[in-house]
């Protein structure tokens, strides 16, 4: 089950693939070090197949759900609640 993203959140790579495909009309493929392990981009598009268009400082490109996670951190509200209710 692939992981939801919401178009324009924040997104971290967490893994590198071992090659990323770039979001042109004609996608290319290009070596893993054009993005870097750590990196965040902004999501533009979810694409066939998984694949969600992100944008990062060194071009767009598609990434599978299973090498980036939401650098949102619901949690961290969720604990000032709680904390309040202590």
């Amino acid at each position: 089950m692939s992981k939801e993203f919401a178009i324009g959140s924040k997104v971290r790579v967490v893994a590198l693939p071992p090659y990323v495909k770039t979001a042109d009309p004609m996608p290319m493929l290009r070596p893993p070090d054009v993005i870097h392990l750590g990196e965040e981009g902004i999501v533009l598009d979810r694409r066939p197949g998984g694949y969600w268009g992100i944008r990062f400082t060194r071009g767009a490109f598609l990434l599978d759900s299973q090498y980036i996670e939401s650098t949102d951190n619901p949690s961290e509200s969720d604990q000032g609640d709680n904390s309040s209710n202590q």
